[in-house]
């Protein structure tokens, strides 16, 4: 009796502790409205899953952004992309948070920031670190203002929270954000893999998706289906939160087979290296070719996600003639609303024969192995392991187009794809580029590197890829104010800027010769100058501005405005 006392308090213990895993009220919200969130953790995005959680702001930038707790900003990065405008804070907990997306900093902070950008002549301010003396904050204080800078599809707070010695990231709604969600996630559709040439699933030898039935109350079912040999499935599915429209992530999708779990997968916690696989756990190939991200309720070998828990047979189900198996595939949310599909699978064997074609080129990968292929004026090279399972490589050079493969196959490294330009004159090149070209009307610019005689560049992403001449010089427009025009009411400047063929790569403004820091909407295409920037002595002023594109075709603006000083 005193053993089993003893037994019930530890285990009474450890779940205490395991629920307390995570301080879930240690840090307050970083924002002082609702929050509704239009992207979760973990969410699948393109070649990574989703690193934090997106918080709605309304439709509109500048809402004032917390310290969620009392600590120091530890980091502060200024970039076009990613983050946009992002800040860091360590806490003494152990924990640091993460806000991107920031239209601009607290005061004190913006001024320190702006003095580094005017001092470098540069927006980007690349990763600044800072000591714990430097910018210390309390809980409750406010830091920045919310806004759509970097890959922002939208004004959104971006909000992270890390282990800060691992930098591990870790959902933030273990931590006591709270968003309202009563509702079920909803499953699209079912797909069923052979996953070797003896499996057989309703006499095929091919993965397709099966027909859903909505049986209502987060219940779905599929057609009876008949199999032999190794299977498994492909979930396409989606979670909807209260007060929002947007089809975010699951938290956990769970496999049962005849009661037992083969597979689980939650979105607990991860480190950024081991995001890439998110291509190994998704459909990958589907999902090139049709834009939907099936999650695969297996694992596959090279898959080093640590995100699996308890798999049996790493999630495969090895179907035997005459017996029956009942399947139970889960999705839940992280307030454990839950969906799923149930249905059976009648092991019967298949007599049907499939007569593959033989996979085979003259240049066979072996993936752990380095290799380097040449045609015509084109060489490919590919480190060990960049490939995570063998092949039989499809490449060819046709009219000037490289063929590397196809780009439904993911990769774990960059390759090298080299372009001998040796025919072309100093001035040809000087024009050129090499640029992805699977959408004809659109090709996408790769950044190359140029030697003499060749033109070089890396890439994960197979595909089409061939050399692209820019004659064309960037454009510059004047936006709200023109040529020789009094503009004292304006409290900024404009100007837009767009490229055809390799794209923007640079510009620099300046008033009166001296350079200013102008930001950069690439969405919009925007460029906009802050006339509290600089005190403008006098009232007339010459603006001028260059902007180069990434082959180096610059275009030139100069403009004179007369402007007020306003006290």
């Amino acid at each position: 009796m005193k053993q089993i006392l003893i037994l019930t308090l530890f285990l009474s213990t450890f779940s205490s502790f395991t629920q307390k895993k995570y301080p879930d009220d240690y840090f307050r919200n970083p924002l002082d409205i609702p929050i509704i969130l239009s992207g979760t953790f973990g969410e699948l995005r393109s070649n990574h899953f989703h690193s934090g959680v997106d918080i709605k702001t309304q439709g509109v930038q500048g809402l004032k952004v917390y310290a969620v707790a009392d600590g120091y900003v530890s980091r502060i990065k200024v970039a076009q992309y990613g983050y946009g405008k992002a800040i860091y804070i360590t806490h003494p907990n152990g924990f640091t948070t993460v806000y991107g997306h920031l239209s601009k900093y607290a005061d004190k902070i913006q001024d320190y920031i702006k003095d580094i950008q005017y001092k470098k002549e540069n927006y980007e301010t690349g990763n600044l670190f800072f000591k714990e003396n430097q910018f210390p904050v309390k809980k409750g204080e406010v830091i920045a203002f919310s806004g759509d800078t970097g890959g922002s599809g939208g004004p959104h707070l971006h909000y992270e929270i890390r282990n800060t010695e691992s930098e591990n990231v870790i959902n933030p709604l273990f931590f006591g954000l709270n968003p309202t969600d009563t509702k079920p996630p909803r499953f699209q559709s079912l797909k069923v893999y052979p996953i070797n040439d003896d499996s057989r699933v309703n006499n095929q030898n091919r993965s397709f998706v099966l027909p859903l039935k909505n049986l209502g109350n987060g219940k779905y079912t599929v057609t009876k289906i008949s199999a032999s040999g190794d299977i498994s499935f492909g979930a396409y599915v989606y979670d909807q939160l209260n007060d929002a429209y947007n089809k975010n992530g699951i938290f956990s999708l769970e496999m049962l087979v005849n009661g037992k779990r083969y597979f689980y997968h939650d979105v607990e916690t991860f480190s950024f290296f081991e995001s890439k696989y998110i291509n190994l756990y998704t459909d990958y190939p589907h999902y090139k070719k049709y834009k939907k991200k099936y999650q695969k309720t297996y694992k596959e070998d090279a898959n080093k996600l640590s995100t699996y828990k308890g798999l049996i047979n790493n999630g495969v189900i090895n179907i035997k003639n005459g017996l029956n198996y009942n399947i139970e595939i889960i999705a839940r949310d992280y307030n454990n609303n839950k969906s799923s599909i149930t249905f059976s699978v009648t092991g019967k064997e298949s007599n049907t024969i499939f007569s593959k074609p033989k996979d085979s080129t003259d240049y066979k990968i072996v993936a752990s192995k380095f290799h380097k292929f040449s045609e015509e004026n084109v060489t490919v090279a590919f480190p060990k392991n960049t490939f995570y399972n063998n092949l039989y490589l499809d490449f060819d050079v046709n009219n000037g187009v490289a063929k590397v493969h196809n780009p439904t196959i993911p990769l774990d490294k960059n390759f090298t794809l080299t372009f001998n330009v040796s025919k072309y004159s100093d001035a040809e090149k000087q024009q050129m580029y090499i640029a992805n070209v699977d959408n004809v009307k659109y090709p996408r610019y790769q950044f190359t590197r140029k030697k003499d005689s060749t033109f070089y560049t890396t890439t994960k992403t197979l595909g089409k890829y061939a050399l692209k001449t820019d004659n064309q010089k960037p454009k510059i427009n004047l936006l709200y104010f023109k040529d020789q025009q009094w503009i004292s009411k304006l409290k900024t400047l404009k100007v837009k800027i767009s490229d055809v063929g390799s794209g923007i790569k640079n510009y620099s403004a300046f008033i009166d010769g001296e350079w200013i820091l102008m930001e950069y909407n690439h969405k919009k295409r925007i460029l906009t100058y802050n006339f509290n920037d600089k005190k403008l002595v006098g009232s007339k002023h010459i603006f001028k501005i260059v902007v180069s594109d990434n082959v180096g075709n610059t275009n030139t603006l100069s403009a004179t405005f007369f402007k007020k000083q306003v006290n």
